[in-house]
């Protein structure tokens, strides 16, 4: 349960961390976001990791901790790029 709640936050976080670039914005939104709602969302990407490295640890400890976030976080970070890529991909634009 506890990496499932781990891998949530970090595909949130991932997710805000993708959006802030102006890059994906574009793709997604089809223009660029204000510089405050950027800097929002990056924020939350940063602090939403923090919240999953707290969560995980606070849970398995540091050894095994960092081994779950670490594995979490790569899955996380695997399913917003295939997912941003798939919705690309989909979309037909490259």
């Amino acid at each position: 349960m506890i990496h499932a709640l781990t891998l949530l936050i970090s595909l949130a976080a991932f997710a805000c961390l993708a959006l802030a670039m102006a890059r994906h914005q574009e793709d997604v939104f089809g223009h660029e976001l204000t510089p405050r709602v950027t800097r929002i969302l990056s924020v939350a990407g940063w602090a939403g990791l923090l919240l999953a490295l707290w969560v995980i640890v606070g849970r398995q400890g540091w050894g095994l901790g960092l081994v779950s976030y670490s594995g979490c976080t790569s899955l996380a970070a695997g399913i917003v790029c295939l997912t941003l890529i798939a919705r690309d991909r989909l979309q037909g634009r490259r």
